[in-house]
Order: structure tokens, then C-alpha cells, then sequence
């Protein structure tokens, strides 16, 4: 048997709950803005804008979008 090369203080797959996302983002949606050509995230409790994209031309990553 193979003796692992990395100390046994070193976690290999990393703990559970590490930050990541699972599924979709609540209280955001968003619409995409045709005069501008950009997409604009909205908050679904106060209905403001909160964001828009301008990096890309994709819709933001995870968050609802908007029916019309």
C-alpha cells in the first residue's frame, strides 16, 4: 500500500459548507434591458435595481429571470 505523500493535518476534499451556492439565488431576478443591451438585477422584496452587467453579454449566473 502507497504512503500518502501529504500530512494528515492537510484535508484533501475540503469540509462541507465551504461558501459554495447550491441552486438558485432568493431574492434576486433579473431582466435584460434592451436599449442598454445589458442584463439588471433586481431585488424581488423592494423591487429596486441593485446591479448591472456590463462585463458580459450573459444573463447572470443563477438568479431568476423576470417574465414579461
Amino acid at each position: 500500500m502507497a504512503k500518502n505523500p501529504l500530512p494528515d493535518y492537510v484535508s484533501q476534499a475540503g469540509p462541507p459548507g465551504d461558501g459554495h451556492r447550491k441552486g438558485q439565488v432568493t431574492g434576486r431576478s433579473h431582466t435584460h434591458n434592451p436599449k442598454t443591451d445589458h442584463w439588471v438585477k433586481r431585488n424581488t422584496g423592494t423591487g429596486k435595481f441593485m446591479d448591472q452587467k456590463t462585463s458580459s453579454d450573459k444573463p447572470f449566473k443563477g438568479v431568476r429571470k423576470e417574465k414579461l
